[in-house]
């Protein structure tokens, strides 16, 4: 898996500098319209000004990534037929070449996170380099691999929460592992859970601080915890600070 990812991410480096973060909110960009789309005019029968036209949308399409802006732009200097050769087969092979890009990024997160799932069928589509396989993906599978991937994270942090009493962490867990929508999800991992927790957490803090043997110190330490009232604060207090004071 590491070789597969080194690979293309070697091979793809310039473009990895230059290319925004693909489906950063959970969901494959769109393909860019098609030839077909653009005009009733086959290709082979366009005239010069239709094939520039044609070109001209997919560059102006908001998620044209660097391989087909380059190759449409090398296209747009030249001959007619290079402009009919991009729209007919050029396209496909710098749209292929942009999405391994996405997929490679996808990958090193997914490999952060250790995603099982994400990381199994991202390596496979680095693997075949099909281009419909990987536009396919990018389209549907993605999102719904991800959304595998969270429900596990979900269903490890609710196991948690449960040992550890988190009434709001458990109750909106519980929620999400019932409706199973991969948005929400997502969302609640990037930012929910981390407001859940905090809530949790300055309960927990609260309840510390009701202890009739609780010490002057631990006191403070509870008391500025909670007046700092950071989500990061609140954790690291629970976590380790109550253990540092006390010892």
């Amino acid at each position: 898996m590491r070789a597969v990812l080194l690979a293309v991410t070697t091979a793809l480096a310039p473009a990895l500098l230059f290319t925004a973060p693909a489906h950063a909110n959970g969901s494959a960009a769109p393909v860019a319209a098609t030839v077909a789309s653009m005009s009733d005019t086959p290709v082979d029968e366009m005239s010069q000004d239709e094939l520039r036209a044609a070109i001209a949308a997919i560059l102006a399409h908001e998620d044209t990534g660097r391989g087909v802006a380059r190759e449409a732009n090398k296209a747009l200097n030249g001959t007619v037929d290079d402009m009919r050769t991009f729209l007919k087969t050029g396209y496909r092979l710098a749209q292929a070449e942009d999405d391994q890009v996405a997929i490679a990024r996808i990958l090193y997160t997914a490999t952060q996170n250790k995603d099982k799932r994400v990381i199994n069928e991202a390596n496979k589509l680095l693997e075949t380099r099909s281009p419909e396989e990987m536009r396919a993906w990018l389209k549907t599978g993605y999102r719904l691999a991800q959304a595998e991937d969270d429900a596990v994270h979900i269903a490890r942090i609710l196991y948690t929460a449960t040992q550890n009493k988190d009434k709001r962490v458990i109750n909106e867990a519980n929620k999400l592992l019932e409706t199973r929508s991969p948005e929400e999800m997502r969302a609640w991992l990037k930012t929910g859970y981390r407001l859940a927790q905090a809530e949790d957490d300055a309960f927990y803090i609260v309840r510390m601080l009701a202890a009739p043997n609780i010490s002057d110190a631990l006191r403070a330490a509870a008391n500025a915890a909670l007046d700092d009232g950071s989500p990061e604060t609140l954790r690291y207090f629970r976590q380790v600070g109550q253990y540092e004071v006390a010892g």
